[in-house]
C-alpha cells in the first residue's frame, strides 16, 4: 500500500520528505531562517539517510539516492557535504561543509532518502531511542496523535523493553534506565504506566494503563541499551549470537567460550539455563568479540573482558550458538 502524497512533514518540523510514493521517502528538504530548501547529495550517503529516517519516525534508512531522484526542488540549498556518524537523533546535529553555493550545488543534484518503516501509519505510535550511541541505545520517545513523548514509568521493565528492540530490530534489550541517563527530552512526558506483554509486534499495541505518575519530568526520562539477539531459531532463546556495534550486527567468534560465557549471555536474555553451546550456521558482516572470558557472575557480556571491539582471528564457521532452556515464545 502506498500513499500519493507530496509533501510529508512529520514530527520533527525542520525536516520534511517530498515527491516521494510514501510518506517515508522523497526528496530531503531542511527550513532554515524561515524557508524550505533542499540538500546538496554531494557526499550524501546511507548513513545520513538513516539520520533522517530516524528522526522521521521511518524506521531504516533503504537508500539514499543523489541527483534529483526526486526531481528538482526550489529556492535554496541549504546544505551540503553533510557528514553524519550515524548516531544522531536529528539532521541538524550532523556536521556539514556548507552550503550548495559553497560547492556549486544545482537543484539537479537534490538529495533523497529511502526509508523502510510506514509504522507510524498504521499503528498511530512510532518509537525511536534518541541520545545515544547509536540507533539501539538511548532515550526513549514515542510519537502519538500529533505529539512527541518521552516515557516517565518507574516500572517500566525488561518486558517492555523488548518490544521496542524487536520493533526498531535492535534484537534484544539489555538494560533499561531512568533518570534521564541519555539526556532530558525537549517535548511531552507520557505519565501513563506502559504495560506490555512481550509479545505485541510494536509499541502501539501495548495496553497503556489509566494509572498515572504523578511526578513525571523529564528527569526520570527512561532509557533502553538493545544489542544482542539470538538468530536462527524461531524459538528466541536458542541460536547464533550476534551483537549491534557500529551501526552493524555481528558475530561472536567461539575461542575460549565456555559455560561461564553462556550463562552471562542467557541471563541478559532472560532465557534460563545455558543448556549448550552449538553451531546456527556461519554468520556475515564483522566478527565483533573474541577471546569472551566471564566469570559468570556478571549482569551482561558487557561486563566480561573480551579482545578490542573486531579484533579477532576468526572465520564465520567459528561463530558462536547457543541453546537455553527457556523459549522466548
Amino acid at each position: 500500500m502506498f500513499f500519493s502524497v507530496s509533501v510529508s512533514l512529520l514530527p520533527d518540523s525542520d525536516v520534511r520528505l517530498v515527491n516521494g510514493n510514501s510518506p517515508c521517502e522523497g526528496r530531503v528538504e531542511v527550513r532554515h531562517q524561515g524557508q524550505w530548501g533542499t540538500v546538496c547529495s554531494w557526499g550524501w550517503d546511507i548513513t545520513d539517510a538513516s539520520v533522517v529516517c530516524r528522526q522521521m519516525f521511518c524506521g531504516d534508512a533503504v537508500a539514499a539516492p543523489p541527483l534529483g531522484h526526486f526531481g528538482a526542488g526550489k529556492g535554496k540549498i541549504w546544505l551540503a557535504a553533510v557528514r553524519c556518524r550515524g548516531s544522531e537523533s536529528t539532521l541538524k546535529d550532523c556536521g556539514r561543509g556548507g552550503s550548495g553555493t559553497d560547492y556549486d550545488c544545482g537543484h539537479s543534484e537534490d538529495a533523497g532518502v529511502i526509508c523502510s518503516d510506514l509504522l507510524f501509519f498504521f499503528s498511530g505510535l512510532a518509537v525511536r531511542l534518541a541520545g545515544g550511541p547509536h540507533p539501539c541505545s538511548g532515550r526513549l520517545e514515542f510519537h502519538h496523535k500529533g505529539s512527541l513523548y518521552t516515557v516517565c514509568d518507574p516500572d517500566f521493565d525488561l518486558q517492555d523493553a523488548k518490544v521496542v528492540c524487536r520493533q526498531l530490530g535492535c534484537g534484544t534489550p539489555v538494560q533499561v534506565q531512568g533518570a534521564a541517563v541519555f539526556g532530558k527530552g525537549d517535548d511531552l512526558v507520557w505519565k501513563n504506566k506502559v504495560e506490555c506483554g512481550g509479545d505485541e509486534q510494536n509499541f502501539g499495541q501495548c495496553v497503556r494503563s489509566s494509572t498515572k505518575e504523578t511526578k513525571c519530568t523529564h528527569d526520570t526520562d527512561v532509557g533502553l541499551e538493545c544489542f544482542c539477539k539470538l538468530v536462527g531459531d524461531e524459538g528466541g532463546c536458542a541460536g547464533r549470537l550476534e551483537v549491534f556495534h557500529q551501526g552493524s550486527w555481528g558475530t561472536v567468534c567461539g575461542d575460549s567460550w565456555d559455560p561461564n560465557d553462556a550463562q552471562v549471555v542467557c541471563r541478559q536474555l532472560q532465557c534460563g539455563m545455558a543448556l549448550r553451546s552449538t553451531s546456527f550456521g556461519p554468520g556475515n558482516g564483522s566478527i565483533w568479540l573474541d577471546e569472551v572470558g566471564c566469570v559468570g557472575n556478571e549482569s551482561s557480556l558487557w561486563d566480561c573482558p573480551s579482545a578490542q571491539w573486531g579484533n579477532h582471528d576468526c572465520i564465520h564457521k567459528e561463530d558462536v550458538g547457543v541453546d537455553f532452556s527457556v523459549s522466548l515464545t
